[in-house]
């Protein structure tokens, strides 16, 4: 029976499940600091039907650029920043930034939908990626 809380990874370990699982991964970059993580947070993420459609569809990564952490990117080891730039193919936007990489297992063809999206617009957007994925 689905879960009633978000599923959370970290990047490495949602990238290899989005991997087997063929999924959509999804990144939340975040900053302590950002007051609209916060209620991205704590509107968005605690909505039922935005939970019922990552879980099923998604694999769901929380990311903090800021943390001093090194993660394994295609083969290569990048610091927070360094990921940040390669999610953001070189032009990362403010926080929260919702980072989709559409078809892991094949390609890491990706895309980014920077700022604060309330429940309802959010699910839209998902509707669109996953509408994306094939191409």
């Amino acid at each position: 029976f689905p879960s009633h809380d978000m599923v959370w990874y970290g990047f490495e370990e949602g990238m290899e499940k989005a991997k087997k699982e063929k999924k959509v991964l999804l990144v939340d970059a975040y900053t302590d600091w950002c007051g609209w993580c916060k209620v991205m947070d704590r509107e968005t993420y605690k909505n039922a039907e935005v939970i019922a459609k990552l879980n099923k569809d998604f694999v769901a990564v929380k990311f903090n650029p800021e943390l001093d952490k090194r993660y394994n990117v295609d083969g290569t080891t990048q610091t927070g920043e360094g990921l940040l730039m390669w999610l953001a193919q070189g032009n990362p936007g403010g926080y929260p930034t919702s980072y989709f990489v559409f078809n892991p297992s094949k390609n890491y063809n990706r895309a980014a939908q920077p700022g604060y999206l309330a429940p309802a617009d959010f699910i839209k957007l998902l509707d669109l990626v996953l509408t994306k994925r094939g191409s």
